[in-house]
Order: C-alpha cells, then sequence, then structure tokens
C-alpha cells in the first residue's frame, strides 16, 4: 500500500512539474501538437536571425545552428512530405539567412512559405527560397542594402566585400522569385520611403504584385497549397515508376 501510494505521489509531482512548466513557457496547460502520422513539418523563423555572433538573451532570436540540423533531418526523414516555413522576422546575420535559404531552396520536398507580420531584410531571401511562397494581407517586408554594424576597417576591399555580399542577395531573390532584378533593386536603393534611410517597406499586395511574392494569404491557403505540392510530387514519382 505504502509503495502504491508513493508512486502516485511521484506520478502527481511529475504531472504538476509538466503542467507549470508548460503554464511558464507558453502561457496555456494544453499544448496542441502534430498528429504522429503528420506529413507536414512547420520550421519558424521569428524574431532576429542569429550568426556567428550571439546577441544579447533578452532579444528573441532564431539561431541558424539550430535550424541547419533541423533541414538535414527533413531531407532524410521519409515519413515528412513537405515542408511549412513561417516567418516573422526583422533579419539578421546576412551570411546565415544566406544559408537557411540556400538549404531550403534544395530541398527535394515540396516547400511553402508564409510571411505574418513582417519578413524583413534577410528573410526576404529566406521567404522566396521556397517552391511557392504566401503573405498575410498586413505583412511587411522591407527591402535595403546590406548594412554593417560594429567595427568597421576603412578600407576599399571592405566596400567590396559588402558590394559583393549584396549582390549575392540580389542573385538569390532574382533566381526564386519572379521580381526582376532592376525592380529589386528600385526598391533596395528607393529615397524617402524610409525615414532618414534608404530602402522600401511593401505591404501584402504589394509585395505579390512587384513579383517578390507568389500570393496573399494565410495559413489555410499556404496549407492547401503545400498539399496540392505534396500530391503532385506524388503522381510525377508513381509516373516515375511506371
Amino acid at each position: 500500500m505504502n509503495e502504491n501510494s508513493t508512486e502516485k505521489q511521484e506520478g502527481n509531482k511529475e504531472e504538476k512539474s509538466s503542467l507549470m512548466e508548460k503554464i511558464q513557457q507558453l502561457g496555456q496547460t494544453n499544448v496542441p501538437q502534430l498528429s504522429q502520422d503528420s506529413k507536414i513539418h512547420c520550421l519558424t523563423i521569428v524574431g532576429q536571425i542569429e550568426g556567428h555572433v550571439q546577441l544579447p538573451p533578452h532579444n528573441k532570436t532564431t539561431k541558424y545552428e539550430h535550424l541547419i540540423p533541423q533541414l538535414v533531418a527533413i531531407e532524410q526523414n521519409p515519413n515528412i512530405e513537405g515542408l511549412m516555413v513561417i516567418l516573422n522576422t526583422v533579419g539578421g546575420d546576412v551570411e546565415a539567412g544566406l544559408a537557411i535559404s540556400e538549404m531550403i531552396a534544395s530541398l527535394s520536398k515540396p516547400t511553402v512559405s508564409i510571411v505574418l507580420g513582417g519578413g524583413h531584410s534577410i528573410g526576404v531571401p529566406i521567404a522566396v527560397s521556397c517552391d511557392h511562397s504566401f503573405i498575410a494581407e498586413t505583412a511587411t517586408m522591407t527591402i535595403h542594402p546590406i548594412r554593417l554594424t560594429g567595427l568597421v576597417i576603412g578600407v576599399p576591399q571592405t566596400f567590396e566585400y559588402l558590394d559583393k555580399m549584396q549582390e549575392r542577395v540580389i542573385n538569390f531573390v532574382k533566381k526564386h522569385s519572379n521580381i526582376s532584378e532592376e525592380t529589386f533593386k528600385e526598391l533596395m536603393f528607393a529615397k524617402g520611403n524610409l525615414t532618414r534611410d534608404i530602402g522600401t517597406n511593401v505591404v501584402g499586395s504589394d509585395a505579390v504584385e512587384s513579383g517578390l511574392i507568389n500570393d496573399v494569404g494565410g495559413l489555410g491557403q499556404a496549407m492547401k497549397k503545400l498539399n496540392e505540392l505534396i500530391d503532385l510530387r506524388k503522381q510525377e514519382n508513381e509516373g516515375m515508376l511506371q
């Protein structure tokens, strides 16, 4: 009897600690989970994309060293048939953002992205790296030239490096979206659209009209499109086998 009561007490303690952990982390007791047989993986990119330099602990960050192993696992896992990328980011490390973009673009499985809130700066290449991209009607995307923070060595080579890095971003966006290089550069170097700055803030339908994003839509439309791409891939594979 004593053993049973001890086990029950321990079980109750574990449940209470698990419950408290959920409340502390997520502010709710019931956390919805994807079903075990779900064929879609959801990848969220929020806050600032952290690269080679660790940001202060009060910053909301997405660490690229966490995302890269996830993308490798998604490619290897036969149970995952599609990837949904949800973006609400202010940008961040350029090379880390490009690395994530290249990995998503090179996945063999169907991918769909949706920009909610904002997909600014280096978030733009990540948004267009998927097979199909959506943007919420009220979401925004800030397009501006590459900037450096901190100590900068004032030599011509530094500015040449910046220019080459910017070309890498422009070429990637041009390759993976319907926007022309001229239009993208116009948005990037526009004056007066951002307060005391150079660049453009495009909202929802403006991003679609420019050819940067494929469609205006929310989660339902994005999920529907991803399922369509998954079914299309299955049909193509079946045709190849026959």
